[in-house]
This record gives structure tokens, C-alpha cells and sequence, in this order.
């Protein structure tokens, strides 16, 4: 599930009891370890094979989940193989991070509570992955950090074109604000969600409905657009960022 800090949403997901970090990414995941860009003076890196940045991370998730009261996890907890870890440093400390867990086999995080309505789209012929153990540091993080994050989510579901549908377990009082910005739907009940101890909702988004996102940011250019459309990258930096990783 997600919760808020004074600024922005995050979300968590992280599996309690394992230790230490997987490095590896399966093929081709592992391209994903040269993902690196700036985004407003924020530079927007891949955890995964750096155990300064995956350490960072857990931190970060661990700090603000205790200071909302809710069950943190520990620095130490293992990512599966399937996950890629994503952090926003400012100077060389990380403010923002999520995980993306992608559905290899095992399962998502979020078929603990809505296995049913996550098989529905299984069965369609999606492929679904999920957003995890988001956090941003209301102190030193803002919207440009987390509009890196959402970026490098894009590209790398554009580099392994294994997702097109992203599910997120959020706070009930938050789902309105990825429902708003991103075109999230509700996908499930209100349910208690057993890693934090709170409730959450599913969340569901479709390549389709993230592409008209994406458009509605486009018809936006040349205006001043509002904070939320803000936080949606241009289709234009979307192909920059995909050539670059190619050529890298």
C-alpha cells in the first residue's frame, strides 16, 4: 500500500524477515542498470548493483514508515530478483525511491489481498508488475523527484515491454491523487493491508490510459501547466532518454 509524508505519496512493499540485497537483474533487466539522468537537479539512478544506493533506499523507506507510525522495514530486507529499485539523489543522498516488482512467476506483492481481481488481468493477457516501498523525504524530496522516478518507470517498461498494466496498494485517502494525476482506477475493496498494519486499496493502470496521460501533458506544452501535469514526462524526453540508454 501507499501512504502520504507532508508533500507527496509513497507507497511501501517490501517482504519483512529476508536479508541482504539482490544484485542481479534477470536478462533483460540487467540493461536497466545504466538508467541515469538528471531531472531538475536531481540525478535519477538504478539501486540495483550499488550497495551505497540500496542501502540509502532502505533507510529511507524504514525512516519515514516508523515516523508515520506505521511497520517499518529493515535496512537489511532482501529485493527479489524480480525487483528494480529506483532513487532520486540530491548531492548524493538519496530523497526519493520506489521498487518496481515485476510478475516473473511468483506472484506481485499485492496478490496477497487482491489475487482475484489481479488474475483478471492475467488472464486478458496482461502483464502486470507493481509499484513498491515508495517514499519521499518531505524535507528534501519535491514533485521533480518524483517525476524522475515516474520517468524512469516509463523507460524501463518501454526497455523490458514487460508491463502494461501497473497495480499500487494505497492509503484509501490517497488513491484520489494517482487517480487524478496518472489515470489510476480503482481495482479493489478497502482491505487491511498486513505489511504496514493500515488500510489500502488496489489501484490499476493501463499502458493506455498512462499514454493518454502522457498526451494530456503534450497538450499542456507551451502553457504554464498546473503541479500535477508537471510530474508526467514529454513524449520527447521519453525517446531522449530511451536513445540514450540504447547507445549506452
Amino acid at each position: 500500500m501507499a501512504v502520504s509524508s507532508a508533500r507527496a505519496p509513497h507507497s511501501d512493499a517490501a517482504q519483512p524477515g529476508n536479508a541482504g540485497f539482490v544484485n542481479a537483474l534477470p536478462p533483460p533487466l540487467d540493461a536497466a542498470n545504466g538508467l541515469a539522468f538528471e531531472q531538475n537537479g536531481f540525478q535519477i539512478r538504478i539501486a540495483n548493483g550499488c550497495d551505497d544506493l540500496k542501502r540509502q533506499s532502505s533507510r529511507l523507506v524504514e525512516r519515514m514508515y516508523s515516523a508515520r507510525g506505521l511497520f517499518p522495514y529493515g535496512m537489511h530486507a532482501e529485493l527479489d530478483r524480480r525487483d528494480i529499485t529506483v532513487v532520486a539523489l540530491r548531492e548524493g543522498h538519496a530523497v526519493a525511491t520506489l521498487t518496481l516488482r515485476m510478475d516473473l512467476g511468483s506472484g506481485l506483492l499485492a496478490d496477497t489481498l487482491y489475487s482475484n481481481e489481479i488474475d483478471a488481468v492475467r488472464k486478458t493477457g496482461g502483464k502486470v508488475c507493481e509499484i513498491t516501498r515508495l517514499a519521499i523525504d518531505p524535507d528534501l524530496g519535491s514533485h521533480d523527484a518524483l517525476a524522475g522516478l515516474l520517468q524512469a518507470l516509463y523507460v524501463l517498461a518501454k526497455l523490458t515491454q514487460r508491463m502494461s498494466d501497473v497495480f499500487i496498494e494505497v492509503h484509501p485517502r490517497h488513491a484520489r491523487f494517482y487517480q487524478r494525476i496518472f489515470g489510476y482506477r480503482v481495482a479493489g475493496p478497502e482491505r487491511v493491508c498486513p505489511r504496514v498494519g493500515a488500510a489500502a486499496v488496489l489501484l490499476h493502470l493501463s499502458h493506455r490510459q498512462f499514454e493518454r496521460a502522457l498526451a494530456r501533458h503534450d497538450d499542456e506544452a507551451g502553457r504554464p501547466p498546473p503541479r500535477a501535469i508537471r510530474l508526467l514526462p514529454s513524449e520527447t524526453t521519453l525517446q531522449d532518454l530511451l536513445a540514450g540508454l540504447k547507445r549506452s
